[in-house]
């Protein structure tokens, strides 16, 4: 675990050395963080303490001084310094659109069709191969231009080779760590792949598949991978979601060495993956997955362990889903498109945040929870659901659960572990009992 978090004022140890060229902006965005993550729900009126802290929120947001890549460059590096405490890290990369539909927010775009007004989010969120979220790695912004607007725009598919660019760029820097960049069917691009190679490839690359291209010989790429025996097995629990229960998946797996073609001269060494569910329930969708990756699996735990890192990508929808329904991204109420990427910047660290208290309370429940809670909040989320607090320091999987009984986790023998929706709403009323109990002793004073 990254030391930034061992702390109690976790906002001032992940914005520190935060430069936004005039110290009164420095304080205000560290305040505003303070206010976000203590109410990651609630409207920024809601969440500022008084009507002028409120206009100051929104002077801020308005100030076209402040870059948002600025505001996020303290916790860039902080994310960087977490990542080399590991020996393999997994940078993944997606795009999300944020739907802004009748707001009249100046400079939106069009997004799946032109009546539909936004923008898009595509970040790279730093994993271990354990899950444990260490931070943003960097972060595109972008609204779509017209159709009839002049000049030649960006093709949206660079921001998956410049990803690979700037996650290739950190490797270089990260001799004791391995990055592994990680994404969906949209990556699976010839121009990405040769970019790699034709650098060094000094990160690896694992993408889904999405192409059955054809192959130098003729056959094509999936069928000629599948041909054989199945290397072995993979059985894993695949989570709940999209409206379907939590199930076993039992997958046979292929893997083969091919020759991508890049070209009329080029071509790209690549490994082939499939991995195909057997035995799938009645009425259930068997699951296959088909990767690319620049990474030799001669053997099927090299196949596994390969899997087990594609299936890390949905940290990304996690984060996503923080960002969009925790953060309420798009119920956000201001004037320019510019507002909207500085208070996504900051809502970013907020998700981030939050999703690591909950992997933290899997992976570490032990932890001392003072090394994540103020004593107020404790004490709070105690107060709150009326638990007596244990005569020895409490864990933070013990408070992280009972703050998540406030959001409405039912913490019965068979629920497992809370998850982030419940964590972020019970997280909103611990920090007003703690608000409560820091006037209640200042009134005291």
């Amino acid at each position: 675990m990254g030391d930034t978090l061992a702390t109690k004022n976790w906002v001032a140890e992940e914005f520190s050395g935060m430069a936004l060229g005039d110290e009164r902006l420095n304080k205000r965005a560290k305040v505003l963080m303070e206010r976000l993550s203590a109410k990651p729900t609630a409207s920024i009126p809601m969440a500022c303490r008084g009507w002028g802290e409120t206009v100051a929120a929104y002077r801020f947001l308005g100030n076209d001084e402040v870059d948002w890549q600025a505001i996020l460059a303290p916790h860039w590096e902080r994310t960087r310094s977490r990542m080399r405490a590991h020996p393999v890290v997994l940078c993944l990369q997606d795009t999300t659109e944020l739907d802004f539909n009748g707001q009249g927010i100046a400079g939106l775009g069009r997004l799946n069709y032109e009546a539909r007004r936004g923008m898009y989010l595509h970040p790279t969120y730093a994993v271990t191969v354990e899950r444990e979220p260490l931070g943003v790695l960097d972060a595109w912004m972008w609204a779509r231009e017209e159709v009839d607007a002049p000049g030649a725009s960006i093709k949206e598919s660079v921001r998956w080779i410049e990803g690979y660019e700037r996650v290739a760029e950190l490797a270089l820097g990260m001799a004791a760590t391995r990055l592994v960049y990680v994404a969906d069917r949209e990556a699976d691009l010839m121009d990405m792949m040769l970019r790699a190679q034709t650098l060094g490839t000094p990160a690896d690359w694992l993408v889904r598949a999405k192409h059955n291209r054809c192959l130098p010989a003729g056959a094509k790429l999936f069928s000629h991978t599948c041909a054989g025996e199945p290397l072995g097995e993979i059985m894993f629990t695949m989570g709940s979601r999209h409206g379907r229960p939590a199930r076993e998946v039992r997958q046979q797996l292929w893997a083969r060495r091919v020759s991508l073609p890049a070209g009329k001269a080029d071509t790209v060494s690549a490994t082939c993956i499939v991995a195909r569910e057997i035995g799938a329930p009645a009425g259930a969708k068997p699951v296959e997955w088909r990767l690319l990756t620049n990474r030799e699996a001669p053997t099927a735990a090299d196949v596994v362990e390969l899997i087990d890192w594609y299936r890390a990508r949905w940290e990304i929808e996690t984060f996503f889903h923080v960002v969009k329904n925790g953060c309420r991204i798009e119920a956000l109420q201001l004037s320019a498109v510019e507002r909207l990427e500085r208070a996504i910047a900051l809502f970013m660290v907020v998700a981030w945040r939050i999703a690591h208290l909950m992997r933290t309370g899997r992976t570490c429940p032990d932890l001392d929870a003072a090394l994540f809670f103020e004593p107020d909040e404790i004490r709070g989320a105690y107060l709150l659901t009326k638990k007596k607090p244990p005569a020895t320091p409490p864990t933070v999987n013990q408070v992280l659960r009972l703050i998540a009984t406030l959001g409405g986790f039912l913490a019965r023998k068979g629920d497992g572990e809370p998850g982030v929706k419940t964590i972020w709403l019970g997280l909103q009323r611990v920090m007003d009992a703690a608000a409560t109990l820091q006037a209640l002793r200042e009134e005291a004073a």
